[in-house]
């Protein structure tokens, strides 16, 4: 169970759902608390976040772990550099290359962080675009790109990185190079090459193969007589006139295609790709209309055909892109189980690789969804998830509680809409300290259903241990409008007012209520309070002029508010 949850944590943070990878490296950290490598996973993702701290703990944590491991003083350099400690970055990285003295990882993040230190101590001057190669996620964001990810296996792209990372102004040197473009273009979170007429499958004017420009001549002095026109062979005669004439009939396929005569679109491209068999976009025309009309297999066969020709002729990388994204749509339409769309999702990746489309990404992560959902539909079983819950029951009284958390995250895939399920894996994840998760078990476990008293119980306790005692007094007082005479409830009630009443009297240490006051001050319901002008004047008459204080109370809303706020720690009635 732990490597399913470190896969999914992996898948997510490669679609760049980090926080959706952060919770599944969470579950897996759960399940296996001394793997190291799954710390080092949720730093990275963390570090995506810029949660720099949480970052810095799971790294530190899988070098504890694993002192001889290279990539876990990698996590935690790139977590000093985020916090802006470059010296600490520093001596983990060297650390590192003393474990693993040729890692380019390391080499790169020892390099970033001392140019980062240095930076530190002199006045900017870099160019805009220069600095955008200075920040500490830099390989993290190259490296997440799947068109990027490439180019840092080239010794000549990453020559030029770190030339900009040494004098910024030196950028402006490699603005030609093509991959420089697309770098910059992931660092801005734009698209460098423009849109492209994806969106509705509509078959398009596409450019011809790039070919090497011709060099010019070199200027002279003085202006000499125009050349005479070369004699062109009868040969290259007829191949302009073919090309020309598979343009023509490109635009009447498309005219015919904008008024949905399909068969004559499939003429005029067919013959077009017979005239010019160097442009593929005729290929992936035609795969678009035999898309529109639910012939899948011809448009894969076409696709495929395009890709293979497009690479013997080293055609634009966005032409074999569209032509792998097209296929993957065609799979997608064909797919009836889930098993079905891996082909489709296998192929969106492949597209992904050659051209980082923003249409073809939304494809992707559609295809992934309907693929999870169509597992959940056939891996649903009631039966079995009863079995499972069972199991899990057992393991719970005899305190194996992560055994326990496998059987009822087991039965929960069998049988996603079981709220006892949810309230009974909540406990467990109470028993071991995963508050964050217990919490959301239990919440979920009310969304289900909302008149099950445990599901507030196992909610008001996680918030108990969590000492936030105000919200667990109104999760439980919420669990007794469902049920009045709930004795679990109305102890937690009860154990709620003793402390926030222990809080009112100074019975706490100043260390426990400095505690619980941060905490308080996380809340933004507590935010909004203190910023509103009203409370504000309502506490500062508390302090200096308690006749108006006491009017004050006499609002409904101003001592509910008030209420909040003492439970909550931050007011004190002595």
């Amino acid at each position: 169970m732990a490597e399913e949850a470190k896969a999914r944590g992996n898948a997510a943070f490669s679609a760049g759902r980090f926080e959706e990878a952060i919770q599944s490296f969470s579950e897996a950290i759960i399940l296996a608390p001394t793997n190291h490598v799954l710390y080092s996973n949720r730093s990275a993702a963390y570090a995506s976040l810029h949660k720099y701290n949480e970052a810095l703990a799971d790294a530190k944590k899988t070098v504890e772990l694993k002192p001889d491991w290279s990539k876990g003083y990698s996590r935690l350099g790139a977590a000093h550099v985020g916090l802006g400690s470059f010296n600490e970055a520093i001596a983990a990285y060297k650390k590192g290359l003393e474990v693993d003295p040729n890692n380019e990882a390391l080499k790169f993040g020892l390099a970033d962080a001392q140019s980062s230190a240095s930076r530190s101590r002199a006045p900017p001057s870099a160019p805009p675009f220069g600095n955008m190669f200075q920040g500490p996620e830099l390989w993290a964001k190259l490296t997440a790109d799947p068109t990027t990810r490439g180019y840092l296996q080239q010794p000549d792209f990453l020559n030029m990185i770190q030339d900009v990372q040494r004098n910024p102004n030196n950028i402006n040197m490699y603005l030609k190079d093509q991959r420089m473009m697309q770098a910059l273009g992931v660092l801005l979170n734009i698209n460098m090459r423009g849109p492209t007429p994806e969106e509705m499958e509509v078959p398009e004017t596409e450019p011809e193969p790039k070919k090497q420009p011709a060099p010019e001549p070199a200027k002279k002095p003085e202006p000499e007589p125009e050349p005479e026109p070369m004699e062109v062979s009868e040969e290259e005669k007829e191949a302009r006139e073919r090309k020309a004439q598979a343009q023509k009939e490109r635009e009447a396929g498309t005219a015919a295609y904008k008024k949905k005569d399909f068969e004559t679109a499939i003429q005029h491209y067919s013959k077009a790709a017979e005239l010019d068999d160097e442009d593929i976009s005729f290929l992936t025309n035609r795969a678009a209309v035999y898309l529109e009309m639910g012939k899948y297999e011809e448009c894969i066969k076409d696709c495929d055909k395009a890709v293979e020709r497009g690479r013997e002729l080293r055609s634009d990388f966005k032409m074999i892109a569209r032509a792998l994204t097209r296929k993957g749509t065609a799979l997608v339409k064909i797919a009836k189980c889930s098993k079905d769309y891996e082909p489709a999702i296998e192929t969106f990746q492949k597209a992904l690789t050659e051209h980082r489309n923003p249409d073809t990404l939304k494809k992707l992560n559609e295809a992934e969804r309907a693929k999870k959902e169509l597992e959940q539909q056939e891996y649903f079983d009631p039966q079995l998830a009863d079995e499972e819950r069972e199991k899990g029951n057992e393991c719970f009284k005899q305190q194996k509680y992560p055994e326990a958390v496998k059987h009822y995250t087991e039965a929960l895939r069998r049988n996603p809409k079981e709220p006892r399920v949810y309230s009974n894996r909540a406990a467990c994840y109470t028993k071991l300290g995963a508050m964050p998760e217990g919490l959301k078990d239990a919440e979920k476990c009310i969304e289900l259903d909302p008149t099950f008293s445990k599901g507030y119980t196992r909610k008001g306790a996680v918030q108990f241990f969590m000492k936030e005692y105000d919200k667990a007094l109104e999760t439980y007082q919420e669990g007794l409008k469902h049920d009045p005479r709930n004795q679990e409830l109305l102890d937690g009630v009860r154990r709620c007012v003793e402390q926030i009443n222990k809080t009112n009297r100074g019975d706490i240490s100043p260390e426990e209520l400095k505690e619980r006051q941060a905490k308080a001050m996380q809340d933004p319901e507590i935010q909004n309070i203190l910023s509103d002008p009203i409370m504000r004047q309502v506490l500062t008459d508390f302090q200096e002029n308690p006749k108006a204080a006491q009017e004050h109370l006499k609002n409904p809303q101003v001592m509910h508010k008030i209420q909040k706020l003492i439970s909550a720690g931050i007011v004190q009635m002595r």
